[in-house]
């Protein structure tokens, strides 16, 4: 009986598949199932080939946790552990990096994308403007939307239909139409869009995702990352810029967030509290990322960072993906005719990730199907890596509109065969047999062990509890030995050395030494001095 065995998972974990629904920036949805072993990124390159869309670094998925925290899908990880949610999943499509310069976007199809969040932006409250520009942002969507002004077709109060902002007054939709009817007239979709874009990223709060906290006196403050730097505002007044080149770490414990850098050559250690440890965690993963992404000038320059220095138990987390000038470098070189940008096809069917599989040996049907899965997953074109790929043939459509659209599928066919699924029972009963063995053997064990935990003496319990405690002490010694004298090199030593500097510089070390070590110190002294002189006098 010849058969085509699978290594690796097994035909109950294929069963299991996951369902995910992905809301995208036009409040659309794409649905799709994955496995448990899924990726982040596979997601991500699933709905950048529904929109076929090759400027993809700008953009991620953001999902919600039962405690209504948002988190991004980190692209390395399989998407079952991220997500705290029960299935089936609900995530989110957005602009994750706002370009610096949206006229250095190469494809007006990732204009578009960004056009539509800078529309939820200025709807929910993040892109905050004055009343002049927020009359023009709106007559460019308006035109975008409806075109040129036609009083025939157009009433006194057509823009009241549309809803552009959260607070939108009379006076307001006046002023809108007023811009629509005299300066925008001729322009079409692309070109408003692109106005509304070239307008939106000159305010300060273009790419800012706001995160609230508290400032050290108590005062609420929202904290954001741009292409610049880092920023703070109180209201709609900014109160700190510090730019990427002068932040030299972003840190947190617990629900405390620290920014420390460099502003007019002295340090600055700014302070902020969140709401939950979580929060804080995600807000400090959000700043290295975007430090990274918009800081280094190649991704090669990326590293791993830690929350903390190493006396304190920290996280650690490290941006995966190419920075700025390397993503405006890639869409310079991007060589194909223009896609639709407004006309979306059908969602395409995901494919779950390859198997990965063995050929023991088969009989003539059997050979067939592992030939065309085979096929399929070594193929080139069918590579799922996040690397754009030509529409022309092959790519990911190749992978989605393949004939063989589901190994589930496929295999359910292959293991109904009556022979093969005689050998797939016969397999199990021995795997049945094999953890009956198991346990019977674990219990034998359990009770030698038990009889004879009964037969040490009072004596043996004594010997053994100080035997461990004789470890442990020694363990502490040894700990001991090596942290007293790293911290004396660290706290009486003047050896300039980079790293002994850069903890010296933290603020914990800091108020360890100005508040333990020092008054420590001066008590231990005062206490030699008398002892000395209870010594002299005893001489004399």
């Amino acid at each position: 009986m010849k058969m085509l065995r699978f290594r690796s998972p097994s035909l109950r974990s294929l069963d299991q598949e996951i369902l995910c629904t992905i809301r995208l920036l036009d409040d659309s949805e794409i649905s799709c199932s994955i496995q448990r072993d899924t990726r982040g990124q596979f997601l991500l390159d699933h709905v950048c080939n529904h929109y076929n869309l090759l400027e993809k670094d700008y953009f991620g998925i953001r999902y919600v946790d039962p405690e209504k925290q948002r988190h991004w899908l980190e692209p390395n990880k399989p998407v079952v552990r991220q997500m705290k949610s029960q299935q089936p999943y609900t995530m989110c499509f957005r602009v994750k990096f706002y370009p610096h310069e949206p006229m250095k976007i190469k494809e007006e199809l990732t204009r578009y994308l960004l056009y539509l969040q800078l529309k939820r932006d200025i709807y929910h409250g993040r892109l905050l403007c004055p009343f002049a520009e927020a009359a023009y942002l709106g007559a460019c969507i308006i035109q975008a939307e409806l075109g040129d002004y036609d009083p025939e077709e157009h009433p006194s109060d057509y823009i009241r239909d549309f809803k552009l902002f959260p607070k939108q007054s009379l006076k307001l939709e006046r002023k809108i139409m007023e811009i629509h009817k005299n300066e925008l007239r001729g322009q079409c979709a692309a070109l408003a869009e692109l106005n509304m874009l070239q307008r939106a990223h000159s305010l300060e709060t273009y790419g800012v995702d706001p995160h609230p906290c508290k400032d050290f006196t108590g005062s609420t403050a929202f904290l954001g990352f741009t292409a610049t730097g880092f920023v703070v505002f109180q209201g709609n007044k900014r109160i700190h810029l510090l730019k990427w080149a002068d932040v030299s770490k972003l840190k947190f414990e617990g629900k405390t967030f620290y920014v420390i850098g460099i502003q007019k050559e002295k340090k600055l250690v700014l302070t902020f509290h969140t709401s939950t440890p979580a929060a804080c965690k995600h807000l400090w993963k959000c700043g290295v990322e975007n430090q990274a992404f918009y800081k280094c000038a190649k991704s090669s320059q990326i590293k791993t960072v830690s929350s903390s220095n190493i006396f304190f138990k920290g996280s650690r987390f490290r941006y995966s993906g190419r920075v700025a000038k390397e993503v405006i470098e890639a869409s310079s070189k991007i060589q194909r005719e223009p896609p639709e940008v407004r006309s979306f096809g059908p969602d395409p069917p995901l494919m779950p990730p390859p198997l990965f599989v063995t050929i023991v040996d088969i009989h003539r049907r059997a050979h067939h199907v592992s030939v065309c899965l085979l096929s399929l997953f070594s193929s080139p074109c069918a590579s799922m890596l996040p690397t754009p790929v030509d529409d022309s043939q092959g790519g990911v459509d190749l992978l989605f509109s393949s004939p063989v659209q589901s190994p589930v599928r496929l295999l359910r066919e292959l293991h109904a065969d009556p022979d093969i699924q005689a050998q797939l029972e016969a397999e199990r009963e021995r795997d049945r047999a094999y953890e009956r063995t198991r346990l019977a053997a674990r219990s034998r064990m359990s009770g030698v062990l038990t009889s004879s935990l009964r037969l040490l003496s009072s004596n043996d319990r004594v010997n053994a509890c100080v035997l461990s405690v004789a470890r442990f002490v020694a363990v502490v010694m040894g700990v001991l030995l090596v942290t007293v004298p790293t911290l004396l090199l660290l706290l009486e030593s003047d050896i300039d050395v980079s790293f002994l500097h850069e903890i010296r510089q933290t603020p914990e070390f800091e108020q360890f030494h100005y508040e333990y070590y020092c008054p420590l110190r001066r008590w231990i002294l005062c206490k030699i001095r008398k002892q000395i002189r209870s010594s002299v006098c005893l001489n004399m």
